[in-house]
């Protein structure tokens, strides 16, 4: 039996971004002031610029909080279930499981036996649109990391350290490789940066691009 679930609650590292707002407001305010000289004669009259210092400003990436805990409590539960399923078959062989050190260890020897129910809800868990299938696990990870970001662009790089730095927290957990679903799972989420990164350089491209059909534009 391979479980997965160190996969989604250990890689999937909570890391805060302050998310900076840089907007630069410039406001043109003047009156026209009349000075009037000893002589009678009229004085000069006080013209305010009408050019105007466009602002520039930044888009403001906001934190999903509610698609966050969604998620977070969604994990959480799923991971639960997963745990009471585990402690529940380590009682029924304590003698297996007094020879392992801890759950991840117990897990990891495979030196266990489970009921044909068991075994077949854990098959569809894993199944490659499973619960903690590859698809739908790396595709958890993906939407926690934008709905942490804002889906900001400027952070998929960080998202993605982020998540090696976990992957590898991961293996240490379960002491040793991973299971080969895990490793999977892992460059599906790679690929998933990947594509992010490749899209954001696009629209990039496409915003500093000039129109032709702008007059604007035109030298």
């Amino acid at each position: 039996m391979s479980v997965n679930g160190v996969t989604s609650n250990q890689v999937t590292t909570a890391y805060d971004y302050p998310v900076t707002e840089n907007v630069k407001t410039g406001t043109a305010a003047a009156e026209g002031t009349k000075k009037e000289n000893t002589s009678g004669e009229a004085g000069a009259v006080y013209e305010p610029s009408k050019e105007t210092t466009a602002s520039a400003t930044k888009k403001t990436y906001t934190p999903d909080t509610n698609l966050i805990n969604k998620l977070k409590a969604d994990a959480d539960a799923r991971t639960a279930q997963m745990r009471s399923l585990v402690e529940k078959m380590m009682s029924q062989q304590a003698n297996t499981y007094g020879k392992a050190n801890d759950i991840w260890s117990f897990l990891r020897s495979g030196n266990f036996t489970v009921d044909p129910a068991t075994r077949a809800q854990a098959q569809a868990d894993i199944a490659e649109d499973g619960y903690w299938g590859v698809n739908q696990t790396s595709d958890r990870i993906i939407d926690f990391a934008k709905a942490l970001t804002g889906g900001d662009p400027d952070k998929i790089e960080d998202m993605r350290a982020a998540f090696e730095k976990g992957f590898k927290r991961a293996g240490k957990t379960w002491g040793g490789d991973l299971p080969d679903i895990s490793q999977r799972t892992y460059e599906a989420v790679m690929e998933k940066f990947d594509k992010m990164a490749e899209e954001a350089k696009k629209t990039t491209a496409a915003a500093t691009t000039p129109d032709p059909a702008d007059p604007t534009t035109q030298k």
